[in-house]
């Protein structure tokens, strides 16, 4: 598949993809500032809430691979198309949600489109660079993420979360604002005529190493951002800062991520690539443990809660960006695809291992401390892999 044609034109092809990843994260956070309102008027009980924040989720998973099918097949701009108009209207028919069941099965449909766009964003961003650029392209469209979710957390700081069925309306009429934009985007043609088939396109000639270390370093990294994304304000709460607090340390954690996301653009584009993933991943792990040891001070607090969403975000950027890289073209699409869709088991079970360590008796600190471990898995594994195209590319 070429990139798009021109500077230009590759530029614009960034700029829609970043404000489609902005949509995709507020989309993907805006249920958590909905919930406080929507469950007690649906009449749902905690486990019932705990199916409401998984459904989606879910649906990214099939999402994520159906999407990078889509994209190899039919194009990158059908693919995203399809996928924003998917995640568009099911978010919108989840403000007209009366029961529970319809509830979730809204929610699942719309994590498929969130899923479905996603692969096709990173495949678009890296396409339309230069080789030498696609990193920083990867990582600007990124950023887009941590920012939508940032708008969600304004939105709750400012108490404006009441109206939880508009909150879904709007996330559902911006992605469906942008399709005619997507659609005018200058065609990435695809190599081979339909991509290689099914899974030998990802694992076989030589790529089964590199696959499942990139597998990886997505499972871990999602395992620790979910974790962070879900349980972050309420760990702050059980160290006695008030919800209005938390939910400050939850914005700059998301601000922070934006910038992050540009220094692992940086990173990925760098001549000692392996050097700077490390250090990235140092970054998380020491923020991680600053943020555990750190006494109940509210600046405090903020400063080392930009420092951890700047080195979980970086950390994101740097797979996003290496994944486009592990694949030729005409498999591109399903690789980021399976890769996106592995990492979302990781973003199911973060938030299930801090139910699991608060159940036991953990505090903050003891949460944070046991998902050290989990952040060094993912270091190492994205580490090799970076080790390992430098190593092929040098030979």
């Amino acid at each position: 598949m070429g990139r798009v044609s021109t500077a230009s034109g590759g530029s614009r092809a960034i700029a829609i993809c970043f404000v489609a990843a902005l949509i995709e994260g507020f989309d993907i956070q805006v249920a958590g500032i909905a919930a406080p309102r929507l469950g007690p008027d649906l009449g749902l009980s905690p486990s019932q809430m705990g199916m409401f924040f998984s459904a989606a989720t879910f649906g990214l998973m099939f999402g994520a691979l159906a999407g990078g099918w889509l994209s190899d097949r039919h194009g990158r701009r059908m693919a995203l198309a399809l996928s924003l108009a998917v995640f568009g209207v099911f978010s919108i028919a989840t403000a007209l949600a009366s029961s529970y069941e319809m509830l979730i099965a809204l929610r699942f449909l719309t994590g498929v489109g969130l899923g479905g766009a996603l692969p096709n964003l990173v495949a678009i961003a890296a396409e339309s660079a230069e080789p030498e650029k696609r990193g920083r392209a990867v990582a600007l469209m990124y950023a887009g993420i941590p920012l939508g979710g940032a708008i969600v957390s304004l939105i709750s700081i400012a108490g404006l979360g009441d109206g939880w069925r508009m909150l879904f309306v709007i996330g559902g009429v911006l992605p469906l604002l942008i399709i005619p934009l997507v659609l005018q985007l200058p065609p990435l043609r695809v190599t081979a005529a339909h991509g290689s088939g099914g899974i030998a396109a990802v694992l076989g000639h030589g790529r089964a190493v590199p696959t499942v270390l990139l597998w990886a370093g997505f499972f871990f990294s999602l395992l620790v951002l979910y974790l962070l994304l879900n349980w972050l304000p309420a760990l702050m709460v059980s160290r006695g800062f008030d919800r209005s607090e938390a939910g400050f340390v939850q914005l700059v954690f998301n601000l922070g991520g934006a910038a992050g996301s540009l220094v692992g653009g940086v990173a990925l584009d760098a001549r000692n690539r392996p050097l700077w993933i490390a250090a990235s991943f140092g970054g998380l792990v020491a923020a991680l443990a600053l943020l555990a040891a750190a006494p109940a001070n509210i600046l405090v607090t903020l400063v080392v809660g930009t420092v951890l969403g700047v080195a979980v975000i970086a950390v994101q950027a740097i797979l996003y960006g290496i994944a486009p890289q592990c694949y030729p073209a005409e498999a591109r699409g399903k690789g980021v695809g399976l890769a996106v869709a592995v990492g979302r088991f990781g973003s199911v079970a973060g938030p299930l291992l801090a139910g699991v360590l608060v159940a036991s008796g953990q505090d903050a600190t003891g949460v944070l401390v046991n998902i050290l471990p989990v952040a060094i898995l993912g270091g190492a594994a994205t580490w090799l892999l970076a080790r390992r195209r430098r190593t092929a590319q040098t030979a």
